[in-house]
């Protein structure tokens, strides 16, 4: 669907992005992970048609992005990180606007923003001006916006920054609707568990570089980090412990009363570990799993918070 070949782009002295490579396949949720300054908004304008790169090349469905740019424009939609919405107009007037500036017209726009406002949950509020409408509802009308004419592949930067829990939902839901349906979507975000519950796979971007890609498990199992197993027993300073010792080859710490099993394979140890403890008479008195969790994976590769 698209793919992108060494991307480069440099603001005066600054390097935003440094050869960057990427394939987004049809129907694919592919999201962009990166701290700020890392390159992400660069690379999205620049898929996107806004800015174009220093070098490089990016291909849609096998043709340049610029052999014909007006065609490949009528394939993209921008869902941008500001609101890009006129907000003494209604929700059904700003609509209408962006549509005309589609080409889209008569009976065909009118259907359309009726649609998209079913879709949005906000047929009930078309008439009142975008002024009047939570930090969310507007977050719908420009995820709306981006849609009206039937694109194939849409990029969302940052879609959910700044609105509260409920209306996050809302539009979570709106994007697994889209993605049900067959919608190619780039998405950039600086919560880690919209990755984790949304993407298929996800690329982490750091100065101007992708360091990682892949599916969430992927980039699980070829990381250095492992999980954590921790058990607390009433009993286990009495207890002779060497076999369960022995079998997970000195990866389990003991102190007093706490186990501590390291491991790249919670799941398959989980329950070994808690077997061979009831074999050995141990009474358990609570069980956590640390497991491998995206922010970690990212804080391991960037050494950075994903909000510096």
């Amino acid at each position: 669907m698209l793919v992108a070949k060494n991307l480069s782009k440099s603001f005066k002295e600054v390097n935003a992005l440094n050869n960057i490579s990427l394939a987004v396949q049809e129907g694919e949720l592919y999201g962009l992970l990166g701290p700020n300054g890392a390159g992400k908004t660069t690379t999205i304008s620049i898929l996107s048609s806004l800015l174009k790169p220093d070098s490089g090349e990016i291909l849609y469905q096998g043709k340049s992005l610029y052999q014909n740019l007006t065609e490949s424009k009528k394939m993209i939609g921008v869902v941008p990180q500001e609101i890009a919405l006129y907000e003494d107009l209604t929700a059904l007037e700003n609509l209408k606007f962006w549509g005309t500036l589609y080409g889209i017209k008569g009976k065909e726009l009118q259907s359309k923003t009726e649609e998209l406002l079913d879709f949005m949950g906000l047929s009930d509020r078309k008439n009142h001006k975008i002024k009047t409408y939570s930090g969310g509802m507007k977050r719908r009308i420009n995820i709306a916006a981006a849609l009206l004419h039937d694109p194939k592949i849409v990029f969302m930067d940052e879609p959910t920054v700044g609105i509260d829990p409920q209306s996050r939902n809302l539009i979570f839901e709106v994007i697994q609707e889209l993605h049900s349906r067959g919608l190619t979507m780039i998405y950039t975000t600086h919560y880690m568990e919209e990755a984790e519950r949304l993407c298929d796979r996800i690329g982490i971007i750091d100065e101007g570089k992708i360091i990682a890609e892949g599916r969430l498990e992927e980039l699980k199992k070829s990381s250095k980090i492992n999980e954590e197993i921790r058990v607390r027993f009433t009993n286990v300073q009495k207890t002779d412990l060497s076999n369960i010792n022995n079998h997970f080859n000195g990866q389990l710490l003991i102190h007093e009363n706490q186990m501590v099993l390291s491991t790249s394979q919670a799941n398959t140890d989980l329950p070994i570990l808690i077997q061979m403890c009831t074999n050995a008479n141990l009474h358990l008195e609570n069980l956590q799993v640390k497991s491998l969790s995206l922010e970690s994976i990212f804080l391991e590769l960037t050494g950075k918070s994903l909000r510096d």
